[in-house]
């Protein structure tokens, strides 16, 4: 009994070794390729649970998410013979395993380095026919735009693989003529912002002459206008002086002499010589005011 059930054990471990070592998963991010005695047999692409024969057949598994190629710093050329040097990466992941795989031998290093040539040469083209400003700011776009898809139609057939994106994170001029360009840029912004200078103060002096224009506009007319109301008050109290003087004479007359007499004795020190019978003293003497 014991035998019968140790061998019923061993049977059930070879079963579970066997079947360990015949079945691979593949998952959603991942491409595979089968070997059979170090050929390729098959390619497989869909994920899930698959069979392989053990100890004849090998799985070799690749990383099938959007990898990133850091490109080393290269000095690439403008159309007018410009040194930039140029920092860029490019975006790619596997689209065809089975090509991948015969390009490479399944090398991820060797992928790269070709990839990595390929943008090299891209990128050279591309900023061999721009001018520096157009690299810089102006055709930036477009230039990734046309060297994702060239890089595409290089590498896709012959590699099996996909470029995403390329794109230049730095560009960067040499050492030595760094200093001279950036002089340059410094007088060019120098003499811009002195042109806007100048025509700020132009601006201002206009808008100060305006100002002073009007002033004297307003000054004027509200001195017209305050002549014009004086010269209505003034006959307004002329014509109620009149009209006082018509109906009691004596009374005007004397409150005329009170208002003189206020305004020549307002001051502390005021001296005044004056013949005692002129007419200023006349309500002085007599408080009717006859002589």
């Amino acid at each position: 009994m014991d035998a019968r059930l140790s061998r019923y054990l061993f049977l059930t471990l070879a079963l579970l070794l066997v079947a360990y070592n015949s079945l691979f998963v593949i998952r959603e991010t991942e491409r595979a390729v089968v070997l059979r005695f170090g050929r390729l047999l098959e390619a497989s692409t869909v994920p899930g649970l698959h069979v392989k024969v053990p100890g004849i057949d090998e799985v070799r598994i690749f990383d099938a998410r959007v990898l990133t190629l850091e490109a080393q710093p290269e000095n690439f050329y403008t159309l007018e013979k410009k040194r930039l040097i140029v920092d860029s990466y490019a975006k790619w992941r596997i689209e065809d395993v089975e090509t991948y795989y015969r390009a490479t031998g399944g090398d991820e290093t060797i992928a790269r380095n070709r990839l990595a040539a390929r943008t090299n040469d891209g990128l050279r083209n591309q900023f061999g026919k721009r001018r520096l400003n157009e690299v810089v700011s102006g055709q930036r776009e477009q230039l990734m735009e046309e060297l994702t898809r060239e890089l595409n139609d290089a590498v896709q057939v012959p590699l099996g693989i996909r470029v995403i994106d390329v794109r230049v994170k730095k560009i960067d001029l040499p050492e030595e003529v760094s200093q001279s360009v950036f002089d340059r840029m410094s007088a060019e912004r120098g003499k811009l912002a002195r042109e806007y200078r100048s025509r700020g103060k132009e601006e201002g002096e206009k808008i100060r002459a305006d100002a002073d224009r009007q002033v004297t506009i307003i000054e004027a007319e509200a001195y017209r206008d305050a002549e014009l109301m004086r010269g209505d008050g003034d006959a307004s109290a002329s014509a109620i002086y009149a009209d006082a003087f018509s109906k009691d004479p004596e009374f005007y007359a004397f409150t005329r002499s009170l208002r003189g007499y206020e305004q020549a004795f307002s001051g502390t020190g005021n001296v005044l010589v004056i013949d005692p019978k002129s007419d200023f003293f006349r309500y002085l003497d007599r408080s009717n005011g006859t002589r």
